[in-house]
């Protein structure tokens, strides 16, 4: 470091902190991005050396949870979980019966499979019951994202935040965390949460619907661009002689004509060649009404996949898609997937202008025409998460399912008995999945998210700078200052809120990164007990239900259910309060000699 830096240093990594949280809380930057710069700032400083920013890709913990992911991709690849899912759910006629089953079960799924992929392929599963059942899958898909996130806290491996914290612990000597105590306190945390859920939290829930038969009217608002054929019989009627005006199910909200956007859209506007028609309306009615009427129709790129006789299809924007900022025109989203995107919402945005002009953005639903081919490319790429899949679409075979359970029996025996480490176990079970062909060579490229192994990687040499400059011991003090006068609950309380705080609004791996050092600190300078105190990080880093931004899982039921963060905030609020009470009083009983 130099040596001018000296008297400074932990004030520089406190603003370096604070950039990053705001370049990724205000979306200047990608997490990844945010984190890059900001340790690289570091190093250039001498804070950091090159060998604590790259120490990350040597962390056990870090590399068990590529593994983590890499067996998650395995398990979705030859479980038929739809297949699966019906047997269980197939007494479960009412709301309440089904989502009590469903949140029990992917809870106890996301114990030990990563939670981000258990709701990725349940979404198309809940969305398509509630639908059936003219339910608002508004109703049901904040639980699930919420059963997810308390299921993964059970075990260890249930959330990469336990495995990043563990990583932390690795790195400044203290022993590893004990599935023991998840077990416990992430099992009361479940089945008080799931039963707040059922019982009282459902009606918390929006539903936008006035009568059940009018759920497909309301559910979503969507921009499709149509336009008007050279030859149209539109061609020189206004708007009301078209018969533009009080459509069933969708309206003409803007027309685009050379490159200027009229809206509000008068009744006696004159319709000309070449104009695009803005409409906004459910799904199912924006397509329809290309059909009816007559001279109006889809830009080429979607009429050639009409004429293929393609179907469609919902889809999301994953949070860490490679085309999130970008324009979808520059996207060749048609070769890419062999669809062309009809439609967009944004939860309750109205977006204007060309869809090929559109940015998109995480959490963005797409409406789609998808080809023959659509299926295939769409695990090719993982940008997207499929909401409501096409009729024609293919589910795995149930043919390795009994040597998947094995598989699975296996990682439970091996981690619960403490035969192996968690590295080593999951090394075995990865081994046994490639020899059985579960996952193939191609499945490891496209499934290695290189976004999130650098936000892991990078947020260790932050933590580590938080560590080197005294900036720890510095907040350490501060909170020290303002609440040990109140005992180790305080303590513990402060801990709990801040972890909360800066979970719901950058990220859980972030909070695990700036939380963990300050708190190594605090306890070094009161004498208390480590554990509690970093199994209250652990617990804090999840309690991510105030905010669809907190969470992957929240953001990826964020679009298709149509949600707001007033939405999320109304029932994330009392969740929370719920959540973080049992954690305390779980903590508190656990630990009485601390906290007497």
């Amino acid at each position: 470091m130099f040596e001018f830096l000296l008297p400074i240093a932990p004030y520089v990594a406190i603003s370096v902190v604070i950039a990053i949280f705001l370049a990724i809380y205000m979306g200047w930057l990608r997490p990844v991005a945010a984190f890059l710069v900001g340790t690289i700032f570091l190093m250039i400083l001498g804070i950091i050396t090159p060998e604590e920013l790259l120490g990350g890709f040597s962390n056990p913990s870090i590399a068990s949870i590529v593994l983590l992911i890499l067996l998650s991709t395995g398990f979705r690849k030859n479980f038929n979980l739809e297949g699966l899912f019906n047997r269980l759910m197939g007494t479960a006629h009412t709301y309440r019966q089904f989502l009590l089953r469903m949140m029990v079960q992917v809870s106890v799924l996301s114990s030990f499979i990563n939670n981000t992929p258990v709701t990725t392929f349940m979404v198309p599963y809940v969305f398509d019951w509630a639908k059936r059942r003219n339910i608002s899958p508004s109703k049901l898909l904040i639980p699930l994202s919420f059963a997810t996130i308390l299921g993964g806290m059970i075990t260890i491996i249930g959330t990469s935040t336990t495995l990043v914290l563990n990583g932390f612990m690795v790195d400044f000597q203290l022993p590893g965390l004990e599935s023991r105590y998840f077990l416990l306190i992430g099992g009361a945390v479940t089945v008080v949460g799931i039963l707040f859920l059922w019982s009282i939290g459902h009606r918390l829930l929006p539903d936008n619907q006035d009568l059940k038969d009018e759920f497909n009217q309301n559910q979503n608002e969507y921009l499709a661009e149509t336009v008007i054929a050279s030859g149209s019989q539109l061609i020189g009627k206004n708007i009301q002689e078209a018969g533009l005006r009080n459509l069933p199910g969708v309206y003409l909200a803007e027309i685009l004509r050379e490159g200027k956007l009229i809206s509000p859209i008068p009744p006696e506007e004159i319709i000309q060649a070449h104009d695009s028609l803005i409409f906004a309306g459910e799904t199912s009615h924006i397509i329809e009404l290309v059909r009816r009427v007559p001279g109006l129709s889809l830009p080429k790129i979607a009429s050639r996949l009409a004429q293929e006789e393609s179907q469609t299809a919902e889809v999301v924007v994953a949070s860490n898609s490679s085309m999130i900022g970008r324009r979808v025109k520059d996207t060749d989203f048609r070769n890419r997937y062999d669809a062309a995107i009809v439609a967009i919402n944004r939860g309750g945005e109205r977006l204007q202008g060309k869809i090929g002009e559109i940015r998109l953005a995480p959490g963005d639903v797409l409406l789609l025409l998808v080809g023959n081919a659509f299926q295939t490319k769409i695990e090719v790429f993982r940008d997207l998460i499929v909401v409501s899949a096409p009729e024609n679409w293919k589910r795995p075979s149930m043919r390795k399912a009994y040597a998947l359970a094995g598989v699975a029996g296996l990682a439970v025996v091996l981690l619960f008995l403490g035969v192996f480490s968690l590295f080593t176990s999951l090394m075995i079970i990865f081994s046994v999945m490639g020899l059985m062909q579960m996952i193939t060579i191609q499945d490891i490229k496209r499934e290695l998210d290189f976004n999130l192994i650098g936000v892991l990687v990078l947020s260790l040499a932050l933590g580590q700078a938080i560590a080197n400059t005294g900036a720890a011991d510095l907040i350490a003090n501060v909170i020290i200052k303002g609440v040990a006068r109140w005992g180790p609950i305080a303590l513990l309380l402060s801990v709990l809120l801040l972890t909360t705080v800066l979970t719901s609004f950058v990220t859980n791996v972030a909070a695990v990164s700036i939380t963990f050092p300050i708190v190594y600190s605090l306890c070094a300078e009161q004498g208390l007990e480590f554990l509690p105190f970093l199994l209250a990080i652990a617990f804090g880093s999840s309690a991510a239900f105030l905010t669809p931004i907190g969470y992957q899982t929240n953001l990826i039921v964020y679009g298709p259910g149509g949600y707001s963060y007033r939405d999320f905030f109304r029932i994330g609020f009392p969740m929370t309060i719920l959540y973080l009470t049992v954690v305390v009083l779980s903590l508190i009983s656990l630990f009485p000699s601390t906290f007497s």
